[in-house]
């Protein structure tokens, strides 16, 4: 019997986990000093907005872990001998492995700005994170946010549902333009000013002021400009959490380099989740994805290369989700912030007049065929746009069947015949007529 030893209980480790134990016997040991039991990261921002307690955010029972004979081991791991294939822990006797899956995560960045070592200067990523946040925002009148990602956004949303006034610094000239189009940036751009966030683009932290008591007490900007603030939300992303792996044999760059199967440059150690850097990415894949279904396909996979199937990572068409308040974004496929200057690629984007709801679809020149998509505040089935993008549907295809795709509520309001309309008055050569209806989905798709 072997010795699986994981290290990180998030997805990507628990997956792994739980597919290991489905396939075999193996000893089963998940390490990690964050919490017990594994939770749902995604979440944190609802428990401390009073949505939902810790405890809810935990997806199995205290004795799922017993019964399915996965032992926990909560400590801190301070350097891994990878001759001996011994892990050694704070307060610990060393822990031996047959084989290591290191999913270790990631953890905010920090730009060395002077002062970002005050109390009440944080990032978002962990529960210890969220405990600081709990406490650092106790009684406080301002904060500021720096960052305009997604943890940023949320940061924001968090606050002010303390009554907290938030000042949003973003450096681009509109929310997340590095990764949205100018339209859809430009959107949520007016929305969160709506909610009463003092956004400032253009903006960039200079320094943290502490208030004389080692705390943040305000900010400087590279204008010059003084803010008052008693808490420093830091979001200018995150970077795998591999520091204590630097001086080791382990192969590393900004991530832990793995393979299509996962394996690093040593034997019988992989490297899932947040903290890998791919040496050959997938198709239209970034070398590091710290997404959270990413380390979910991750986790499976590994499994099976441990057990030796003959498996490689393929995480399919790229997709994601997020809330900008009270607007929910998608995207599937790939649409960059730009189109590329050859003319090889086509957009067609709606928006309705309200400035709340969009839908973006970006296509090739040469065939038509749809590579991409974004939606804004109109909810869409991830099966369909997959089954679209993986079969190179046209955009006439795609705009005729779009009711096929709708995930709203029967009784919502729909939007196709307008988003037709738009596409029949730029495109009048060949007009487009919707030929499926939304009830339609079962009957094809299931």
């Amino acid at each position: 019997m072997r010795h699986i030893v994981i290290l990180g209980n998030g997805i990507a480790g628990i997956t792994a986990a739980r597919e290991l134990r489905k396939q075999g016997d193996d000893r089963i040991t998940v390490i990690s000093a964050e919490t017990d039991h594994f939770f749902s990261r995604t979440a944190l921002m609802y428990v401390y907005m009073g949505q939902l307690e810790f405890n809810h955010t935990k997806p199995y029972e205290d004795w799922f872990w017993t019964k399915n004979r996965i032992e926990l081991l909560r400590t801190q791991v301070t350097d891994i001998d990878f001759d001996r294939h011994l892990i050694n822990c704070e307060g610990n006797a060393p822990v031996s492995y047959d084989v290591l899956i290191l999913a270790v995560g990631s953890k905010p960045n920090f730009f060395g700005w002077p002062g970002q070592e005050l109390r009440g200067v944080q990032g978002l990523y962990s529960k210890p994170d969220l405990d600081r946040m709990e406490a650092n925002t106790k009684d406080i009148r301002q904060a500021v946010v720096v960052g305009g990602g997604l943890i940023g956004i949320e940061l924001c949303e968090m606050l002010l549902t303390r009554g907290i006034q938030v000042t949003f610094l973003v450096r681009e000239n509109s929310f997340w333009s590095s990764v949205l189009p100018t339209e859809e940036s430009l959107l949520v751009t007016r929305h969160i000013r709506e909610h009463h966030v003092d956004l400032r683009t253009g903006t960039e932290l200079a320094s943290i002021i502490d208030d004389g008591s080692g705390r943040v007490g305000s900010v400087v900007l590279t204008s010059g400009e003084t803010l008052p603030a008693q808490f420093v939300g830091v979001a200018v992303g995150v970077s795998p959490n591999i520091d204590f792996l630097k001086d080791s044999p382990l192969e590393t760059d900004r991530g832990i380099l793995v393979n299509e199967r996962l394996e690093t440059n040593l034997p019988n150690v992989y490297a899932i989740g947040d903290c890998v850097q791919h040496r050959t990415p997938p198709a239209c894949r970034k070398p590091l994805e710290q997404i959270w279904y990413t380390g979910q396909i991750m986790g499976e996979t590994v499994a099976s290369v441990i057990n030796q199937q003959r498996v490689t990572y393929q995480p399919g068409v790229f997709f994601n989700s997020a809330k900008f308040f009270d607007i929910e974004y998608q995207t599937y496929g790939t649409v960059a912030n730009f189109l590329p200057k050859d003319d090889t690629e086509q957009t067609f984007y709606w928006e309705h007049p309200a400035g709340k709801l969009a839908l973006r679809i970006n296509y090739r020149q040469q065939d038509q065929a749809v590579t991409g998509m974004n939606t804004l505040g109109i909810r869409q089935r991830q099966a369909v746009w997959q089954q679209w993008i993986e079969e190179g549907k046209s955009i006439r295809y795609v705009l005729e069947h779009l009711p096929l795709a709708n995930f709203d509520p029967e009784f919502f309001r729909q939007y196709e015949a307008e988003i037709v309309g738009k596409f029949n008055a730029e495109n009048p050569g060949q007009p487009v007529t919707l030929k499926a209806k939304k009830g339609l989905f079962n009957r094809i798709f299931s």
